[in-house]
C-alpha cells in the first residue's frame, strides 16, 4: 500500500480530476490524503479519502464576484505564499508519504515537495499548451519567477508531469516536447452518449468563480432563451446570486445541480470553456456554446480547439441575445455540429482517464 498526498486548491474545475484520481488510487487499496481548502473536505471524505485542511493558506475566496485585479492578487498569493509550502512540508513530516501529487498551479507546493525528496507528480488539469503558454508567460508566471518559483523549472524538476486531458485536442501535443509529458486522456464520468428530449434541453453553466461581467452574460442567455422552443436548466454556482435576473418561463435556475444528473438528457451545453465542464459535455457527445469568462485562463484556448473540430461555437461573453440565440439554434439543428460532437464523445469515452493516470503515477512507487 502506497501513502499518497494530493495537494490541491479550490479552483473549480481543477479539483474534479484530482479527486477522481484520488478515488481511483483509494479503490486500488492505497492510502490517499488530500491537502486543500476546507470547502473541498466533503468531496474528499465522501470518496473515502483523508482530508487535511490548510492551516496557513492566504485568503482564498474564489466563489464571490471580484474585480480582475483582486482575482489576480488572490490567486498569485495562493501560488507563491511560503505558508502553503510550510503546510506541505508539515504534512509530509506529520505522516509518512511515498508520493506527492501537486496541482500544476501551486508553485510553492511543488517547490516544497521537491525539497523533501519525496517523489512528486505535477498534475495539469487542462491543456498543457494553456499552462505552458499564456499562463506561464503571463502575470502568474512572471510574478512567480520574481519569487524564485519559475513554472518551467518547477515543472521540469518533477518526477512526472501528468496532463489529464485529451492529447489530440491539446495544441501542445502537436509540437515537439522533451518526452517527459504524459497525457492520460480527459477524466470524466460519461458512460454513454446523451439522449436528448423533445423539446431539447440545454444546460447553462458558467464559471463557479466570480469573473467580472458574468451576471450580464447570464441575463443575455436568458433573453436569448425566451424566444426559443427549448428547455433551459441554468446552474449559477456559488458566485452569482440569481435573485434579480429576468428568467423566462422555459428556464429554471439553480445554484447547484450535479451536472452528471443533467447531461444524459441534454441536447447542448452553454459554458465558459472550463476544462471539466467542457470535457464532461463533450464526453456525452454534446455540442457546446462556449463563452469564455476570463482571458487569463485556459477558457479561450479550449473554446478555439472545440470550435476548430466543429463540436462547438465560440462567442464573446458580451455577445447579444440575438447572437446567442443564433448560435444555439445552429448547435441544436446543424448536423455538422451534432455529428462532430458525437464522434468526439465516442472517442473520449473509450479512455478511462482516471485509471490511466493511476497506472502512471503508481510506477513511481512501484519502483
Amino acid at each position: 500500500m502506497a501513502r499518497i498526498l494530493i495537494v490541491t486548491l479550490e479552483g473549480g474545475g481543477n479539483y474534479p480530476p484530482e479527486a477522481a484520481l484520488g478515488c481511483e488510487l483509494h479503490r486500488r487499496g492505497h492510502h490517499v490524503r488530500v491537502l486543500g481548502h476546507e470547502s473541498q473536505r466533503k468531496v474528499a471524505e465522501d470518496a473515502g479519502l483523508v482530508f487535511c485542511g490548510y492551516r496557513h493558506s492566504p485568503t482564498w475566496t474564489p466563489h464571490v464576484e471580484l474585480s480582475t485585479p483582486k482575482v489576480l492578487t488572490m490567486a498569485y498569493a495562493m501560488m507563491t505564499d511560503s505558508a502553503v509550502a510550510r503546510d506541505v512540508e508539515d504534512e509530509i513530516t506529520r505522516e509518512p508519504t511515498d508520493l506527492v501529487i501537486v496541482d500544476c498551479m501551486l508553485f510553492n507546493a511543488q517547490d516544497a515537495a521537491a525539497r523533501t525528496g519525496v517523489p512528486h507528480v505535477v498534475l495539469f488539469h487542462s491543456f498543457f499548451a494553456a499552462f505552458d503558454g499564456a499562463f506561464r508567460h503571463g502575470p502568474f508566471g512572471i510574478g512567480s519567477r520574481l519569487h524564485g518559483l519559475g513554472p518551467k523549472r518547477l515543472w521540469k524538476q518533477a518526477d512526472m508531469r501528468l496532463v489529464c486531458s485529451d492529447r489530440m485536442l491539446d495544441p501542445a501535443a502537436r509540437r515537439r516536447t522533451d518526452g517527459s509529458l504524459t497525457w492520460t486522456g480527459a477524466i470524466h464520468d460519461a458512460t454513454a452518449a446523451a439522449v436528448g428530449r423533445t423539446p431539447p434541453r440545454v444546460l447553462v453553466s458558467l464559471s463557479t468563480a466570480g469573473f467580472p461581467g458574468q451576471r450580464r452574460t447570464y441575463q443575455n442567455i436568458f433573453d436569448a432563451a425566451a424566444e426559443m422552443d427549448a428547455e433551459f436548466v441554468v446552474t449559477t454556482g456559488p458566485a452569482i446570486d440569481p435573485t434579480g435576473l429576468r428568467v423566462p418561463p422555459n428556464a429554471t435556475v439553480h445554484r447547484y445541480v450535479p451536472h452528471h444528473e443533467l447531461m444524459p438528457t441534454c441536447s447542448a451545453v452553454v459554458g465558459h470553456g472550463g476544462h471539466a465542464t467542457a470535457f464532461r459535455a463533450l464526453a456525452h457527445g454534446l455540442p457546446i456554446l462556449i463563452m469564455p469568462m476570463s482571458a487569463v485562463t485556459d477558457q479561450a484556448m479550449i473554446a478555439r480547439e472545440v470550435a476548430k473540430v466543429g463540436a462547438g461555437i465560440r462567442l464573446r461573453k458580451t455577445a447579444s441575445p440575438e447572437q446567442i440565440r443564433a448560435a444555439l439554434e445552429s448547435l441544436l439543428t446543424d448536423d455538422g455540429h451534432r455529428t462532430a460532437a458525437a464522434e468526439l464523445g465516442a472517442r473520449l469515452r473509450t479512455v478511462d482517464g482516471a485509471s490511466a493516470a493511476a497506472d502512471r503515477v503508481l510506477t513511481l512507487v512501484d519502483h
